[in-house]
């Protein structure tokens, strides 16, 4: 059985994961608004990661005979000044999951939860990849600047992700 403690700290996460995915189907629209597909796209594809992250935290909880809690969702922005600025919200986010992470990964041990933190053990390794992958966009937008040509080539390239 899953202690009261990890399971109220796995249902928050629950949340911050539909969260996520509810802030990232956000972005999606906003690159539909301004013609970018290929943003969309990713972003489309990375807010079914996170549901699916958040499908992790459910199973583990109600593997482990606890209760899992719904909460509400937060709702997140719906504008953002350039791709830049979203891609940079987009870092700062999984940035801000990665330490939500390691607080579950905290509490696991405290608990000496172990079958927690083998189930966590991953969201750290794939905290490190949301990370770069997002670090790694943030990169080339500020080097593309204001570059029309650069700009639709990585919508292109961003496209890929949902082939």
């Amino acid at each position: 059985m899953i202690s009261k403690k990890m399971e109220k700290a796995i249902n928050e996460q629950i949340n911050a994961e539909l969260y996520s995915g509810y802030l990232y189907l956000s972005m999606a629209a906003y690159f539909d608004s301004i013609n970018l597909p290929g943003f969309s796209v990713w972003m489309k594809v990375q807010a079914k990661e996170e549901y699916k992250h958040a499908m992790k935290f459910y199973e583990h909880i109600a593997d482990r005979l606890g209760t899992v809690t719904m909460k509400g969702i937060e709702q997140p922005k719906t504008a953002w000044k350039s791709p830049l600025d979203a891609f940079e919200e987009v870092f700062a986010h999984e940035q801000k999951v990665t330490s939500l992470i390691n607080k579950l990964v905290d509490i696991a041990a405290g608990e000496k939860d172990n079958a927690a933190s083998v189930m966590l053990n991953w969201f750290v390794n794939e905290q490190i990849e949301e990370e770069k992958s997002a670090d790694e966009i943030v990169q080339i937008l500020r080097r593309i600047k204001d570059s029309a040509q650069g700009l639709i080539m990585l919508d292109r390239e961003l496209a890929k992700r949902g082939a």
